[in-house]
């Protein structure tokens, strides 16, 4: 598929914070947009999906919603805003999804996230996307978006092809702040330095949102040290990023008030948290490249040490 159909139509699976929002933003500006819900199908069905938006509430009173992707059936683009923890059961969510030019948008966290879906429905599918967005689902069918709002799409095996930057069209005609990126993975390196220290610190710090990383002086410390480090992850992998980058993190965390970042969220709720995408593969990679990442490795140990604790007491 060199280029989208003129009217695509659509699967959102993961249709929480993440998929609900941007899912939702396509279907406003009246695209053939369907969603897969389970545990909201109800509420939804009853009352649409509600979006709290810096830039506008909206309401979508009858959205497409579908208890299966049978039932969906094949479409022209499936995003994915599944947790990476569910990846296992994407072959066969996807699979009814499918036809011979399908194209897999994954705007999953972390790294592996296209291996894995290139390993089962081939490379030349496959389009990896990342958000930058302050965002949360409060109650079934109710999404709040507090900040922020880019999302980056590219090629994992090289320069953009068509129909990504078609895609990328698509999702700008929605009003989605769009951006198409020539190096996906240094991308994802970029978003990781921020994720990696934030969402771990806290989880680490016991529950706590970015405000108090922020002004406490010593998580503070900790946050700067740590996206540091990701850097050198970042540069040992190819991938070198600017020096500037933790100063203009840490300016911009410092402006997004108290916010509770998704990893934490999991971890309080007691779901399951995307530690191997988020901490353990950049810190596998890193240390094959020959980085020493100290405070990573720490960061990881900590994380992974909470989250069995709190799977064993569930």
């Amino acid at each position: 598929m060199e280029v989208l159909p003129s009217n695509p139509r659509l699967a959102i699976i993961g249709a929480g914070a993440v998929g609900g929002y941007y899912g939702s933003r396509l279907a406003q500006v009246g695209l053939d947009v369907h969603f897969l819900l389970r545990s909201d199908l109800e509420a939804v069905r009853a009352h649409g999906l509600h979006i709290r938006s810096i830039k506008g509430d909206f309401h979508l009173p009858a959205p497409h919603i579908h208890a299966t992707t049978t039932e969906i059936g094949p479409c022209d683009v499936v995003i994915i805003a599944l947790k990476s923890t569910a990846n296992a059961a994407l072959p066969g969510l996807i699979r009814p999804l499918l036809h011979a030019d399908t194209k897999l948008l994954t705007l999953q966290n972390g790294l592996g996230n296209e291996e894995f879906l290139a390993d089962h429905f081939g490379p030349e599918r496959v389009i990896g996307g990342l958000c930058y967005v302050c965002i949360n689902r409060t109650a079934p069918g109710v999404i709040d978006h507090s900040a922020q709002g880019l999302v980056i799409i590219g090629d994992p095996q090289g320069p953009p092809q068509p129909a990504t930057r078609a895609l990328g069209s698509l999702l700008a005609s929605a009003g989605v702040d769009c951006q198409v990126s020539d190096c996906l993975p240094r991308s994802r390196w970029l978003k990781l330095t921020w994720n990696i220290a934030f969402n771990g610190l806290a989880i680490a710090a016991g529950g706590v949102d970015t405000s108090i990383i922020m002004n406490d002086s010593w998580l503070r410390q900790q946050a700067a040290a740590i996206m540091e480090e990701v850097r050198q992850a970042a540069a040992a992998c190819g991938h070198p990023l600017p020096t500037s980058l933790v100063d203009e993190y840490l300016a911009t965390t410092a402006q997004i008030g108290p916010y509770r970042p998704s990893s934490l969220i999991d971890y309080m709720e007691g779901r399951d948290v995307e530690v191997d995408s988020i901490w353990a593969q950049p810190l596998q990679r890193a240390r094959a490249a020959g980085a020493v990442l100290p405070r990573l490795e720490m960061l990881h140990a900590l994380i992974s040490s909470a989250v069995a604790r709190r799977m064993a007491d569930r």
